[in-house]
């Protein structure tokens, strides 16, 4: 993995806090660094609407994409790896996603030249195991 210099990861947590989906749904970076990242989303009336009261499980699906987004980004050479996207995302529920606050970690597995390989996992606030998601991300080489 490329070490991202400490500025383009501040500038990613600044990004974070302002984007509009993120504030919309109660979601904050927790942690991030090249190659992991940790976020959060706060239950709410919004974000309510699983089973028994859960989070529901297309915001999880959210959480996972946001999640390794903010693992991968810092990884990538600005003079060599272009983002293209997600390419693929899965994720399996284990169970319903119940507290206040629930926390995705994404690790980067592996990062190839145009695809990067992340697992994230979603715990609830007694970490509880969740779900866990799987991505595939796309870069497309600098030319």
């Amino acid at each position: 993995m490329v070490d991202a210099a400490p500025s383009i990861v501040e500038a990613r947590r600044a990004a974070f806090a302002t984007h509009p989906l993120h504030r919309a749904l109660g979601i904050s970076l927790l942690d991030s660094g090249p190659g992991f990242s940790r976020v959060a989303i706060a239950a709410s009336a919004t974000t309510m609407g699983g089973v028994g009261g859960s989070v529901h499980g297309g915001l999880l699906a959210c959480l996972v994409d946001i999640a390794m987004l903010e693992a991968i980004i810092p990884t990538l050479d600005p003079a060599m790896d272009q983002a293209a996207g997600t390419a693929d995302l899965s994720i399996t529920y284990m169970r319903p996603a119940l507290g206040n606050q629930i926390v995705a970690d994404a690790r980067v597995i592996k990062k190839g030249r145009q695809l990067a390989v992340v697992e994230i996992e979603i715990r609830d606030e007694q970490d509880r195991l969740c779900a866990k998601g799987r991505t595939l991300y796309a870069i497309r080489p600098r030319k």
